[in-house]
């Protein structure tokens, strides 16, 4: 049977934490920021994990 290949979109947005947790980024702060409040922007910071209905498909996307 041939390798997996790892998806190189998911490779770029998704990181495994040393417990084996998967990160990502929030969506909404890369662009057109001037007319979004600070508010908005400083929840946007940070990384959170990824929710748990979710983490079978990343992990599958990532070859893991």
């Amino acid at each position: 049977m041939p390798k997996m290949k790892t998806h190189s979109g998911t490779a770029k947005r998704f990181k495994f934490t040393g417990s084996g947790k998967i990160k990502r980024q929030r969506a909404g702060r890369n662009h057109l920021l001037e007319h979004k409040s600070s508010r908005v922007t400083r929840r946007l910071e940070g990384t959170v994990t990824v929710a748990r209905s979710d983490v079978r498909e990343i992990k599958r996307l990532l070859g893991k």
